[in-house]
């Protein structure tokens, strides 16, 4: 049975949906200017909307504002995935064709990519950057402070939370 607040927050987000779904669909189209891709981000933000800590939807002061400021992430969300999969696939057209991998290991690449993207947006700028500096350019943590002026006790923690975070994204892959 559904407590009384949920219930009254679900009522609140139909109302938001009811009031706004139309316009923030056609917002998302003339900005990407793809009907499919709108209607589908338009979908995805109320989605997000219904799974966010919210307490009460209809408190938000401009509901429009809110609205678009969660599609524009998730739209942005949507072109690093894109641009990621397309590096990917470049990638994959510049390799032998003894060597491409089968078109089943190439969507197990691309998600995982797509989790681990994912993953490095949560991240705040100074650690995702410390994180790919070692990972993907090799540096030392004392090259690493160096470059980004913090202290090598700094770059450690930072490098810290970035593996946290890929153990945690590890861990729930594996369950």
């Amino acid at each position: 049975m559904q407590s009384t607040s949920s219930a009254s927050r679900h009522q609140s987000i139909d109302q938001l949906y009811s009031h706004h779904h139309g316009w923030l669909r056609g917002w998302l189209r003339r900005r990407l200017g793809n009907a499919a891709d709108a209607a589908d981000l338009a979908q995805d933000t109320f989605v997000r909307l219904l799974s966010s800590g919210l307490g009460e939807p209809l408190s938000v002061t401009t509901p429009r504002a809110y609205l678009a400021t969660v599609a524009n992430r998730l739209s942005i969300n949507l072109y690093r995935r894109r641009s990621l999969e397309q590096a990917y696939l470049e990638a994959l057209a510049q390799a032998p064709q003894d060597v491409a991998p089968s078109l089943e290991h190439q969507a197990l690449v691309l998600e995982a990519l797509d989790e681990i993207d994912q993953v490095l947006a949560l991240l705040s700028a100074k650690t995702r950057h410390a994180f790919l500096m070692a990972q993907l350019e090799g540096y030392t943590q004392e090259e690493i402070a160096g470059r980004l002026e913090l202290s090598v006790r700094s770059v450690q923690r930072h490098l810290a939370r970035a593996f946290e975070e890929c153990i945690v994204l590890a861990s729930q892959s594996a369950a």
